[in-house]
């Protein structure tokens, strides 16, 4: 979880259990449950999972109840401990990957999340198999219309409160909502009410790095005992649900999961992050039509005033038959403004350095200007164009994988508008890098420098707590 979405929390006083005591299973016994899960997996037909802030801690993201929990040192009057990096650049755990894995196996019918973190969709977990209970930190939902947006950015508030953005939808227009809940709010029914149905479903009901003390969310796996279903719980910490469990196994989630892929003869998919922002180009004529007046802005897809997260700064160069003076814009907006003569022609160098949890320090854009030439254009058609950004998305995926590095880029959109005379150009970037492997080290899982080519082996398609309100 974000420490930041603790602090914007209301305060209460009782949180539940904090400080909970980590039971470790011998390795003998814990390789024998592993072994369990694995035959229960394999055997499933209706298989859910269900996770909690344990599935995130080898994330960098710290838990609520554990040892070093933020509750637990808040608790103890001690500081909370600091993020090993920005909660919006968090990557995926192996376990997170594990499971999309599974899911495209056909094997992982459901995914049920009590985390607002969104590593779940990050990940590649589709939105229609997948219910979070309390929301997305990077979700704004339209409270007319009902359509989601995912940003790359933190949403600045909690509390299904209004947030500074609009609907894009040009027939709405309504302001959008944050979608993560404070103590006091109710689960959103059309999560809630999905992920009941599941869970009577449920064969096999999985639980990953939660110690079970939310109410109602906590009583969803009992849900499945009625059809004949089992539980499965995996955490360090022991649960209130322990006795109605068929296998509880304590042990770090991320070695188990590991052992359970290891066993079913799968690999684990690399996670590959694709972040995109646009370029911004507007020109006009002076006043005696010698000089073109231009405007160059790099900014975030999710709107102009939207913080672009990813980017600590871009240097700006030209190519080198020019004299003009470079420029270092280090403070958004990313903006610079200049005059040429209108019959020249050069090159503009972009170089992008990114943000700490990028997988690399920058990337270069090259962009012409001829102003001549793009206004013939503009006079012959003013039409947009998109590329087909699945088949752009997958290219790039591949090239990552293969070649183990990120900072590949690529158009998907462009846009020209006459007035004012602006050219939009949509890139794509790859900005992450993370591989797996099934080999542990101390109960952590390490992810792979080198590539992998990410495919999961074929197998054969298988048709007391603190509590949160329900709404009506």
């Amino acid at each position: 979880m974000s420490l930041g979405y603790a602090e914007k929390l209301s305060f209460i006083e009782d949180v539940g259990q904090v400080g909970m005591t980590e039971f470790f299973d011998s390795a003998h016994v814990l390789q024998d449950k592993i072994e369990e899960l694995a035959k229960l997996v394999e055997k499933s037909r209706h298989l859910v999972v269900f996770t909690g802030a344990g599935i995130s801690t080898s994330c960098g993201i710290p838990d609520f109840r554990g040892p070093k929990g933020i509750w637990t040192l808040q608790r103890e009057g001690k500081p909370l401990p600091e993020a090993s990096l920005p909660f919006h650049r968090a990557m995926p755990s192996m376990t997170h990957m594990a499971l999309v894995g599974l899911e495209k196996a056909g094997i992982l019918k459901f995914v049920i999340s009590q985390n607002v973190d969104g590593l779940h969709l990050r990940s590649g977990i589709p939105r229609e198999k997948l219910s979070e209970l309390h929301g997305n930190s990077f979700m704004e939902t339209c409270p007319s219309c009902g359509a989601e947006y995912l940003r790359d950015f933190e949403v600045e508030t909690i509390g299904l409160k209004e947030t500074s953005r609009r609907c894009s939808d040009e027939k709405c227009g309504a302001k959008l909502r944050d979608t993560v809940l404070d103590w006091e709010d109710a689960l959103p029914p059309k999560e809630m009410n999905l992920a009941e149905k599941h869970c009577r479903m449920g064969d096999v009901v999985l639980c990953l790095g939660t110690s079970l003390q939310i109410t109602p969310a906590c009583n969803l796996p009992l849900k499945s005992l009625s059809g004949g279903g089992k539980i499965v719980i995996v955490n360090l910490q022991k649960t209130p649900k322990d006795k109605k469990a068929t296998l509880v196994i304590h042990g770090f989630v991320d070695k188990v999961i590991a052992g359970v892929m290891e066993l079913l003869n799968m690999q684990i998919p690399p996670y590959i992050r694709i972040d995109l922002f646009q370029i911004i180009l507007t020109q006009s004529l002076s006043s005696d039509k010698k000089f073109v007046n231009w405007t160059i802005r790099i900014a975030s897809v999710h709107g102009i005033s939207a913080p672009l997260s990813f980017i600590k700064s871009v240097e700006v160069s030209f190519s080198n038959n020019q004299n003009y003076k470079e420029a270092i814009l280090d403070a958004q907006p990313f903006l610079l403004k200049r005059r040429t003569v209108r019959t020249e022609t050069f090159e503009i160098f972009l170089n992008l350095k990114f943000s700490d949890g990028c997988g690399c320090l920058n990337t270069q854009i090259q962009i012409p200007f001829n102003f001549e030439l793009s206004t013939m254009q503009d006079q012959e058609s003013t039409e947009s164009f998109k590329l087909d950004k699945n088949a752009i998305f997958e290219q790039m995926r591949e090239v990552a994988i293969q070649d183990s590095i990120c900072g590949q880029n690529a158009v998907i959109e462009r846009k020209t508008v006459l007035v004012p005379k602006s050219e939009v150009t949509v890139h794509a970037i790859v900005t992450n890098v993370k591989t797996f492997d099934h080999q542990s080290s101390n109960g952590d899982v390490k992810p792979r420098k080198e590539g992998m080519n990410g495919l999961i082996m074929t197998r054969k398609q298988r048709s007391k707590g603190r509590k949160r309100k329900t709404r009506p």
